[in-house]
């Protein structure tokens, strides 16, 4: 079974993370503050301005682990890491099914249809929980949108007919999303739709920086097993795009991040303090918002859940791990088709 791989999230602008001994050192204006055991880890995240040795990234690629550059606020800018791994064999099969028309098609469907399923239950758990009439209407008509786009799935003759399910299914579950907010934190955390590169308001700047950790898990999990980040079946080829990546990501948003995000506003564990507006309307996590999400993510990793294919407990976080696992059997002929992860 694949564990949980720590990784280290560097947020603290100038910090300083080098190798020492077997260990990796953080150190802020010239002071240790924190020091780990690099076999501890699966990762390093550096977040903005953060200084990383040479030597910790020699190290760290010669160990497999990954260094990952971000933005301040999340956007992901590059990864360094070692050689190329992997099967061959398994990556050789990959790019010829690929090239298949069906095989893209049937993958596409079940990965969309996966993350609709998802994102309906959680407009469901919402319409039942809902304090007021009017909004568990408003979630109960939001979910049945989302369970007609699902009927057309299997219907969807090529690519482009799916990712407009997806597109259209998308738009009315983030129209209804702010339902899913107390009625004291509505206001401030509303959210219209999804906008990003900037976000526009609080939501969608929580949940950009969520699904920025989301993403660097699920290409940890797909380079894990072999495969190639960047050839995907459902998000197009673009230079310097993992679009395999993102199509593991897409059925994991909303049980993975979207709910994260409630839970933080509900809980008022993130609060308007939190956030930078920016001139133009870009909005976006403060440095103490950050670390409360980070720490709080982590958290979200080690809670567990019944796998509904596997049919065992597992932890949130081995979830892309087990999904990419699955999709490589499918690419080397043990199932039949990619079964995406759906929340019973």
């Amino acid at each position: 079974m694949q564990q949980i791989e720590n990784t280290l999230y560097v947020m603290t602008q100038g910090a300083y993370a080098h190798l020492e001994n077997d260990t990796v050192r953080i150190d802020v204006e010239r002071e240790k503050r924190l020091q780990v055991p690099l076999h501890h880890l699966g990762a390093i995240v550096c977040f903005g301005n953060v200084l990383v040795s040479p030597a910790l990234i020699h190290r760290c690629a010669d160990e497999g682990k990954a260094v990952v550059l971000l933005s301040e606020h999340g956007r992901f800018k590059a990864r360094i890491e070692g050689p190329v791994s992997g099967n061959i064999l398994l990556r050789q099969a990959q790019y010829r099914y690929a090239a298949s028309a069906d095989f893209c098609l049937d993958t596409a469907r079940a990965i969309v249809a996966g993350k609709i399923k998802n994102s309906r239950q959680i407009l469901l758990r919402g319409a039942r929980e809902a304090a007021a009439d009017e909004d568990s209407r408003a979630l109960d008509e939001a979910a049945e949108k989302l369970a007609n786009a699902l009927r057309r799935v299997p219907h969807a003759t090529d690519l482009e007919v799916v990712r407009g399910i997806e597109g259209e299914a998308a738009k009315n579950y983030f129209a209804a999303v702010s339902r899913l907010l107390g009625a004291d934190v509505r206001k401030v955390f509303a959210l219209e739709g999804r906008t990003r590169r900037p976000p526009r308001d609080r939501m969608n700047a929580l949940l950009s920086f969520l699904y920025a950790m989301l993403m660097n898990d699920c290409r940890s999990a797909v380079e894990a097993v072999g495969l190639d980040p960047q050839l995907g079946f459902l998000h197009a080829v673009r230079p310097g795009r993992a679009a395999l990546a993102l199509d593991l990501m897409e059925e994991l948003r909303a049980y993975v991040a979207d709910r994260l995000a409630l839970t933080l506003v509900n809980r008022g564990q993130i609060q308007h303090s939190d956030f930078d507006e920016r001139e133009g309307g870009a909005v976006l996590l403060a440095e103490k918002g950050r670390k409360t999400v980070v720490a709080a993510y982590q958290e979200r990793k080690q809670q567990t859940v019944t796998h509904p294919l596997l049919e065992t407990t597992v932890a949130i976080g081995v979830i892309p791990f087990l999904q990419a696992r699955l999709l490589a059997r499918t690419l080397r002929g043990d199932m039949a088709g990619y079964l995406p992860f759906v929340v019973r």
